[in-house]
């Protein structure tokens, strides 16, 4: 009794972050950062996601920039999948990666409400 044709798919969210850490066989953490202003004083707060990704092909490494899409429950803790490598890290080591050098490379979310004028 669904509505949708034969062939079509929901649509599904699509996100792009860096890989924090590799947990574990075929599963990654991605941290998805974003900036957003806050409430009350409108200072640009740096804030992040952290979601369990899985990785079939176990084909990242810390520090990749890739894009994830939702998926069904694939464990306790896994909603989501890579779909592809967007940008492979530059050091051939595993180190972690920095919240400051996230935050650099991540615009700054708009909002609705501008900041009222004194």
């Amino acid at each position: 009794m669904s509505s949708t044709t034969p062939g079509s798919r929901n649509t599904r969210k699509t996100i792009v972050g860096f890989v924090t850490s590799r947990s574990g066989d075929k599963s990654i953490k991605v941290t998805i950062p974003y900036k957003t202003p806050h409430p009350l004083y409108h200072k640009i707060i740096n804030r992040k996601t952290v979601v369990h990704v899985h990785d079939e092909k176990n084909e990242t490494k810390v520090g990749d920039k890739v894009e994830i899409t939702e998926t069904r429950p694939l464990s306790r803790l896994k909603r989501w999948r890579v779909v592809n490598v967007v940008e492979r890290a530059v050091t051939t080591d595993a180190i972690a990666v920095s919240e400051a050098d996230v935050a650099a490379q991540v615009p700054t979310k708009t909002t609705t409400a501008s900041a009222p004028k004194a």
